[in-house]
């Protein structure tokens, strides 16, 4: 089992773990709560059909949601309506300007969703390595695609600060993640990192290692990046800059005309605002649908989902044209469902990733295989900046403010690599920012 665990950690195919890297699964956690599937919020599977619509806009030309924290008014760009055929030539001629504004609008807006890869270099400045003290990785669960690639940043940053790194496995429950969280506590280590989970239902023992002076950083463990009052920093794609990118994804690849399913998992904060923000930001669009939201934990996605997809097929036969999901394994699940079905991968409903990006997603992408796109994180990068955080930490100085972008990946610009670990040079910069 610990072998496998390794496995799982060295998920760039080749890359093994490091001599200094130990990854402990508690004897407690594969046995003392094997089967518990407890949660900490209320899950209710489906969520009520959201088919309201937006209301009837105005006859102008607006401006698309862009890549950014700010949430400008919605585009719409309608013809207008005119009952007398003897419409004036001036009509027409405005009419035509919209639909080319709207249609430059779109391109532009989908071609800067994938940043250069200069943004991702990481902060300028930030303290010298600190001296060694062993770090602590507490992993929402170990099998989930995302938080490995984030843990083999992690990884390498600790080698490369010259950190000991304990990994421990909370096995995709919450009385595992707590019980993972309580056990790195009780060894007072240098530094925690919350991989995954809500650092908001684990309060208690976070107040813990603040008394016991043990700093504590975020992987998606709250709501959006930066601060928190339990935690010294969150680092994370912004919530709204992911939305919008995918939101503008979805409706230029659907010329305005996209029906859409959201799958989420309520369980975890950032990933619940995540959904309601991208389906705020379709009902923006006048002709797209948002035809259901559900709610489902993303622990037993992969086999939950087959059913539920089988089940929207049936229900919403061709208004269903886009599956975005919050996890890759809801992708996997809505793919067997689809082949069940003798649907081709090239062929709707597209499925679309939102937020985070695993090497899975990238292969379906560059296959065409049941996977239109991913708005992807870099991975390997956020690991690097908690380390970073951490060392920020221990040195008494301020979190970095650091917040890397969200990118569009496309069959256009897949990763052949299986990842997308942007050229930037990030790790040279956090090696020149640490002296090492």
């Amino acid at each position: 089992m610990l072998q496998q665990s390794l496995e799982l950690l060295a998920v760039a195919r080749g890359t093994p773990l490091r001599s200094d890297v130990t990854v402990v699964v508690d004897h407690a956690l594969r046995h003392g709560i094997a089967g518990d599937t407890e949660r900490d919020d209320d899950q209710s599977g489906h969520r009520d059909a959201s088919r309201r619509r937006c209301p009837k806009p105005p006859n102008r030309c607006g401006s698309h949601l862009p890549a950014t924290d700010r949430r400008p008014p919605p585009f719409r760009c309608q013809t207008p309506s005119v009952q007398n055929t003897n419409v004036s030539h001036r009509l027409r001629i405005a009419a035509a300007a919209c639909a080319l504004a709207l249609t430059a609008a779109l391109g532009a807006a989908v071609a800067s969703s994938s940043p250069p890869d200069s943004v991702y270099r990481g902060p300028a400045r930030g303290p010298a390595a600190q001296p060694p003290a062993r770090v602590v990785f507490v992993a929402a669960d170990l099998t989930n695609g995302d938080i490995a690639t984030v843990a083999r940043g992690v990884q390498e940053a600790a080698h490369a600060i010259g950190w000991p790194l304990q990994i421990l496995d909370g096995q995709g429950t919450s009385a595992g993640q707590r019980l993972a969280l309580r056990t790195a506590v009780r060894e007072r280590p240098g530094g925690i990192i919350l991989g995954g989970f809500d650092a908001a239902g684990q309060r208690a023992v976070l107040r813990d290692a603040h008394d016991r002076r043990i700093p504590v950083v975020g992987w998606h463990a709250g709501p959006a990046p930066g601060a928190g009052s339990s935690l010294f920093t969150n680092v994370e794609a912004s919530p709204v800059a992911v939305a919008a990118v995918a939101a503008n994804f979805v409706i230029d690849d659907s010329h305005g005309k996209a029906g859409v399913v959201i799958f989420t998992d309520s369980a975890y904060s950032f990933d619940s605002s995540l959904s309601r923000l991208l389906a705020a930001d379709l009902r923006r669009c006048h002709d797209c649908s948002v035809l259901e939201q559900i709610d489902t934990p993303i622990a037993s996605a992969e086999l939950t989902t087959a059913s539920l997809v089988t089940a929207l097929l049936q229900h919403f036969r061709s208004r269903l044209t886009y599956l975005l999901a919050v996890n890759g394994a809801y992708i996997d699940g809505a793919r067997n469902a689809l082949i069940g079905a003798g649907r081709p991968g090239d062929e709707p409903p597209f499925s679309v990733g939102v937020g985070g990006g695993d090497e899975s997603q990238f292969a379906r992408i560059a296959s065409s295989a049941y996977q239109r796109a991913s708005v992807a994180e870099p991975l390997n990068l956020e690991g690097w900046q908690l380390i970073d955080e951490l060392n920020r930490a221990r040195a008494g100085k301020s979190p970095s403010g650091y917040v890397a972008p969200p990118s569009l990946i496309t069959l256009a610009n897949v990763p052949s690599s299986g990842s997308f670990d942007p050229p930037s040079g990030y790790r040279q910069n956090y090696r020149r920012i640490w002296r090492r």
